[in-house]
């Protein structure tokens, strides 16, 4: 029984096969477009994949996950699943902390990540309430200064601890509440919203956000389908 990984963060593939002999265990990053050797094409905008070659035994599955720091919370059918929107936010989230080459992804990337995903619910009560992604990576910038030139970010900054604190505020909210479906970007911006002393917190609070807006936007806490970006 021979078991491959391969991955590509935050999402995990799986993939396994039947061999007569030895067992071997290995990990790879691949582009998110393709499984080389399996021609298998991934969409981000998919929630679940589960493909099966029967002639040969061998099973993929794709998971999505974001970073904890409650290792207690093993994955399992029924721990709730981050959307497709949320991953992308994350991962954008990644890519903003990058392009303003800061050592880590902190809540001020994560609040950039949302603006820049752009169809969630959450994004577009942001920008509905004058919040738009040029003016958080202005006030970013403002707040936290601009890094070395020479400097470069790692390909995936590691989240900071109030980031971290963030994500799993998110999935704790999501389990208290006893509803069903996924963890949604509102709980992303919610769970930034609940680290006070955090710099995602004093920029959305600079640019006019608030306690108030904050409860408005629990009314759409489970949703995270915007079809018109305006």
């Amino acid at each position: 029984m021979a078991t491959y990984r391969l991955s590509f963060l935050p999402i995990s593939i799986s993939a396994s096969q039947s061999l007569p002999s030895k067992r071997h265990d290995f990990r790879l990053s691949l582009p998110l477009s393709s499984l080389y050797g399996n021609k298998l094409l991934l969409k981000t905008s998919d929630l679940s994949l589960f493909v099966t070659k029967h002639h040969s035994s061998t099973t993929a599955t794709v998971s999505f996950s974001l970073p904890t720091a409650k290792p207690e919370r093993a994955p399992s059918e029924k721990s709730p699943k981050w959307s497709a929107r949320s991953i992308k936010s994350f991962a954008m989230a990644e890519l903003e902390a990058r392009k303003l080459k800061y050592p880590n992804t902190g809540t001020e990337a994560l609040l950039m990540g949302i603006l820049v995903e752009g169809t969630s619910q959450a994004a577009k009560f942001l920008r509905d309430n004058g919040i738009t992604l040029f003016k958080v990576r202005e006030e970013t910038v403002n707040l936290l200064g601009k890094s070395d030139m020479y400097f470069f970010s790692p390909e995936h900054p590691p989240l900071t601890e109030q980031a971290q604190r963030a994500l799993d505020w998110a999935v704790d909210e999501k389990l208290k509440s006893g509803e069903s479906g996924e963890i949604t970007t509102t709980y992303l911006l919610l769970g930034i919203w609940s680290e006070k002393e955090s710099a995602g917190y004093q920029i959305l609070a600079t640019l006019g956000f608030n306690d108030e807006k904050a409860k408005e936007l629990t009314k759409y806490i489970n949703e995270d389908i915007v079809l018109n970006y305006k």
